[in-house]
């Protein structure tokens, strides 16, 4: 693509952020100082509406990005400012203290709707497709141990397990190697099935 139809593609998306009405070939001509007239914007912007970048709404002569555009704009075009000092200490005093994954991603959300003034929405990955990548268990004192569960899609979930009777190390190792050699690889709807042959052995 040619340097020219990028900067029009620049031009659309920013107008139509700032604004969010269709864009015309005159607001670029007039506002942007590409150089070009409206015609030859037009022009340009037919080949950009041929390539899915933007799209006509409606009667409306503007044009404004399709999603294809807003990637584009993103990979090629837009530059990333570095964050400035006060920045970086600002958020990370803001996700001191995060308990776990879950209220990390939860701060981070909300930061992001407060930066944006946008709805922020995280939406994990499906846990039924999920496979088990390792299982882990630490002991805590001789009756209670922590178990952890690691996903292929990289979901950590941890639970406090408090046990009837104390076990050992060698106990727990054991369990362990039983646990990954029977659910190491398979997805978690399937994990219930498979350890209620290891609940037998002990």
């Amino acid at each position: 693509m040619s340097n020219r139809r990028l900067e029009i593609l620049r031009a659309i998306v920013d107008e139509y952020v700032a604004t969010q009405e269709p864009v015309g070939s005159k607001a670029i001509a007039d506002r942007h100082g590409l150089g070009i007239s409206p015609a030859t914007i037009r022009n340009e912007m037919a080949v950009l509406e041929d390539e899915g970048l933007i799209a006509q709404p409606h009667t409306s002569a503007g044009r404004i990005p399709t999603d294809a555009g807003y990637r584009l704009f993103v990979d090629r075009i837009e530059t990333v400012k570095p964050l400035s000092g006060a920045e970086r200490r600002a958020i990370e005093t803001f996700l001191e203290g995060a308990l776990d994954l879950d209220d990390v991603v939860m701060r981070t959300v909300r930061l992001l709707a407060d930066v944006t003034k946008q709805v922020a929405v995280v939406q994990y990955p499906s846990m039924i497709k999920s496979k088990v990548r390792h299982v882990e268990l630490v002991s805590l004192t001789p009756s209670r141990m922590m178990m952890i569960l690691i996903t292929d899609s990289g979901r950590v979930e941890q639970r406090v397990i408090e046990l009837s009777n104390d076990v050992n190390d060698i106990f727990i190792a054991s369990l362990r190697n039983q646990i990954n050699n029977a659910l190491a690889g398979y997805r978690l709807p399937e994990v219930a099935d498979r350890i209620t042959g290891i609940m037998d052995i002990y």
